[in-house]
């Protein structure tokens, strides 16, 4: 069934309630890349402009259920004020009394923000008190616009929904569905999946549900190297999930049984593994630590099957960006997840940029999801390019793998 949208209710005069996802990156305060706000416009503009009294709420980072003054959405009220010329007014709560007298003090076509929905411990537990307060502050109305929260069952995303007449799908949502649902179910052939990123673990349910919709899979990054190994190559000390080696195996037989082509990359840029780690750090430190380390390290490109030990791979070679980019061409519809190489250290995020070039030079429906992936997008300038770039991650992995995502099955049916 289609769920039904913001435009098949009556909003006007009416307190409506939208779930966006406001998880923008802050430093000292200020917002450092404003997409995800920017996204939910449209959402919040037909609102405005039908009369209704919007109230948003979001989460922003992981404050674990208590009040943490560095994830405060504050600047994100202040940032919703710049973009609509309005003001967006400011609630200190979630569901108490500034919430209350915010939201009663609306009047049409105002706008007010609650504080971080995960400063309430309820939130993350869907606990249903949470959920009616949500409910209580609204005339019966939800909208929920928050496609990269759509897979967690969480009071603001699915429990809220169902203590309301009306619970709808926002323009964000309903344009995330479209364009995932429709490369799954009808897309125009030839079919070319690209899927990089470091686990194979992550992506394993996604290239199953892909076996019968596509023609080819282009594999890089981290998981590639679980691949490589599944094939008898050796990779060095490269990432590798020992324990996927033999479920790679078995992909890439159905693959082969399919018809699917599975591209592995022929050349890979390799850099010293890091001897030394203090294990005095904590994870974030460490991680930290390895990406100084690589950014000063040697590297070298050599055969994907002739990595040494102590060496390790970091982002595809230039014969496999090439390789990519020749098969993309022929592609009608690209499906693009993950980075292909550690775009957190400059000298590996080579290969990625590349392949958002050569994807970029086609004319086919291009659809791209995972932080790294669109960053490089945002850095070359490309978005434009781009069919459609997903603000969800987990979310757009979560649908590509024929998972029912809660925050839309508790949406209203047309």
């Amino acid at each position: 069934m289609n769920k039904k949208t913001i435009e098949d209710i009556d909003v006007k005069g009416k307190k409506v309630l939208v779930r966006c996802d406001f998880n923008v990156p802050l430093k000292d305060g200020k917002i450092t890349d404003n997409t995800r706000i920017t996204a939910a416009m449209p959402t919040i503009q037909y609102l405005i402009s039908h009369g209704a009294k919007v109230i948003l709420c979001s989460h922003l980072g992981r404050p674990k259920g208590e009040v943490k003054e560095e994830y405060s959405l504050k600047p994100v009220a202040e940032e919703l004020t710049r973009l609509l010329g309005i003001d967006v007014k400011f609630a200190t709560d979630i569901t108490g009394e500034s919430a209350k007298s915010v939201t009663n003090s609306l009047e049409n076509g105002q706008v007010a923000l609650l504080e971080n929905v995960r400063f309430d411990p309820r939130e993350e537990k869907n606990d249903d008190t949470l959920s009616l307060e949500l409910a209580s502050l609204t005339d019966g109305i939800y909208v929920n616009d928050a496609f990269g929260t759509a897979h967690r069952a969480h009071s603001s995303t699915e429990g809220v929904a169902h203590h309301v007449k009306e619970a709808v799908e926002g323009y964000l949502m309903q344009k995330e569905v479209k364009f995932l649902n429709g490369a799954l179910e009808n897309p125009e052939k030839p079919f070319i999946a690209v899927l990089g990123g470091a686990k194979v673990s992550d992506k394993i349910g996604v290239i199953e549900n892909l076996l019968d919709k596509v023609d080819e899979i282009l594999i890089g990054g981290g998981m590639s190297y679980t691949f490589l190994k599944a094939k008898g190559y050796e990779i060095g000390d490269s990432l590798c999930e020992e324990d996927k080696i033999e479920e790679a195996k078995t992909i890439m037989e159905k693959a082969n049984k399919a018809g699917v082509k599975i591209v592995l990359p022929i050349d890979t840029v390799i850099a010293p593994v890091q001897e030394e780690t203090d294990e005095s750090l904590d994870k974030k430190a460490k991680q930290k630590a390895f990406f100084a380390f690589l950014e000063k390290s040697e590297d070298k490109v050599v055969d994907s099957d002739k990595i040494e030990k102590g060496w390790q791979g970091c982002d595809i070679g230039p014969r496999t960006a090439e390789q990519f980019a020749n098969e993309l061409q022929k592609a009608k519809t690209i499906l693009w997840n993950g980075p292909l190489g550690i775009c957190e250290v400059e000298k590996f995020s080579v290969g990625t940029e590349k392949t958002a070039e050569a994807i970029a030079k086609t004319d086919s429906v291009s659809i791209v999801g995972g932080g790294d992936s669109v960053a490089a997008i945002k850095k070359l300038g490309l978005e434009s390019n781009f069919s459609h770039i997903s603000t969800g991650g987990g979310a757009s992995l979560e649908l590509l793998e024929g998972k029912v995502l809660p925050g839309i099955a508790c949406l209203t049916d047309k």
